[in-house]
């Protein structure tokens, strides 16, 4: 078999690099990928929303299905074009994809079918929402999130009105965040951990993967600005056998929703959960494989990814029984100096060839005069996997200390709720 994946970052590279171990897959592609995916795939020059050339391409190379990783191209309908000109393809429709490209829409749906989630006003007007604002307590913390996609970016955890309004303003008024941000939500805070329940679903059924959690700001501590994530641990020691029968509860109404709105979906669900005290609340759903979650569970799957996928597109997952490796899996994110703000790029990334027992996955990486160069905010995810959480941590940071590139900053604390038991 040929498979195409549509991407470029460390979610692809780990997703290439699953297809590439299946006896089943004779090529993987890659469009347009990175300078690391090209140790595992061929790398294509088609850009992730060119969907008429990547279509030709999956034609012209008898490619039997493509697996999309991120979100733009499934916003824009990538699944509903390849599907027109009978093409297989996993992936939710542009419809279905309104779970995660729309969090006005999301939100809507959670209310409608009864899926706990924190309460919430949406806002069209700008001055609406600073009218609602002005009966906001000073110091009440409140989650003001633009209602488009804004690559991880559109969240933002305000301590009181002052910061709401500035919010808003800067969404609404400043389009700091461009199109995105035309429409906001004003959410309740909840404060509790988070963890991430990614499933593998036809749209009928579902299987879940280990529960993980993600690291979504650039500091320790979790202090300072908000990432596309800078590390991810799996399986969570927070999702208690009790916690994931109460969020398999949760699933399973998300899918009847989507059955009921007749979606098409077929593909990866990513729910993310808060705990609201003891409750599970669902925060947001994507519609495919989070980042950098993925690379640290796709190296638990204890299987063929074929196999999955292809129940996933026959929509016969329900007689497919998933295994996992009963280890555990850390990621730490290496990322570029002054990420998420500004940065600088092109520079040499130095100890690749020293890495033991563990996994690079490039995220923002490309390849000049043979050696690898930086590219992007994010560049690396290190991964390590062990059958305890504290050799996992030990490993991949070991690894870690021996890559560097200028200006190089990572997080030191990723998986740090699981090794010492607190989980706030």
């Amino acid at each position: 078999m040929k498979v195409l994946v549509v991407g470029s970052g460390g979610r692809e590279h780990a997703i290439c690099w699953k297809f590439a171990k299946s006896s089943k897959i004779e090529k993987v592609y890659c469009a347009p990928g990175n300078g690391g995916i090209s140790q595992v795939a061929e790398n294509v020059d088609i850009t992730v929303d060119d969907f008429n050339r990547l279509a030709d391409f999956v034609k012209v190379n008898n490619i039997n299905f493509t697996f999309v990783g991120p979100e733009i191209p499934l916003s824009l309908g990538i699944v509903d074009y390849f599907k027109e000109r009978g093409l297989r393809i996993v992936g939710p429709s542009k419809g279905a994809a309104r779970l995660e490209s729309s969090k006005i829409y999301s939100k809507k749906f959670m209310r409608k079918y009864g899926i706990p989630t924190a309460e919430y006003n949406s806002f069209s007007n700008v001055n609406d929402a600073l009218k609602f604002l002005e009966s906001w307590e000073a110091n009440k913390k409140v989650a003001v999130k633009a209602d488009g996609l804004a690559a991880g970016k559109g969240v933002y955890m305000c301590s009181g009105r002052e910061g709401a309004v500035n919010a808003v303003k800067q969404m609404m008024d400043e389009k700091v965040l461009g199109a995105a941000g035309t429409n906001v939500i004003v959410e309740e805070y909840i404060d509790g951990p988070e963890l991430s329940y990614l499933v593998f679903t036809d749209g009928e059924t579902y299987c879940a993967m280990p529960a993980s959690q993600d690291h979504k700001r650039i500091n320790d501590n979790d202090k300072g600005l908000n990432t596309g994530g800078m590390g991810a641990y799996a399986p969570a020691p927070l999702a208690t056998e009790e916690l994931n029968k109460e969020v398999d509860t949760i699933i399973r109404k998300v899918i009847d929703g989507i059955k009921a709105e007749k979606l098409d979906y077929k593909g990866v669900l990513y729910i993310g959960v808060i705990m609201n005290g003891s409750t599970p609340y669902v925060l947001e759903f994507n519609c495919r494989f989070g980042d950098p979650e993925t690379q640290a569970i796709l190296p638990l799957l204890d299987m063929d990814f074929v196999d999955i996928c292809t129940a996933v597109l026959d929509k016969n997952l329900a007689n497919l029984k998933i295994n996992w490796k009963k280890d555990f899996s850390v990621c730490v994110v290496l990322a570029s100096g002054g990420y998420p703000e500004s940065f600088k790029k092109g520079f040499e990334i130095k100890g690749l060839e020293n890495i033991k027992d563990a996994i690079v996955f490039h995220a923002g990486t490309k390849i000049e005069n043979e050696k690898f160069v930086t590219s992007g905010g994010r560049v690396l995810g290190v991964v390590s996997t062990a059958s305890d959480i504290k050799n996992a941590i030990d490993k991949v940071y070991s690894n870690v200390s021996m890559i560097n590139f200028e200006g190089v900053r990572y997080r030191k604390d990723i998986a740090w709720r699981a090794l010492n038991g607190k989980q706030d």
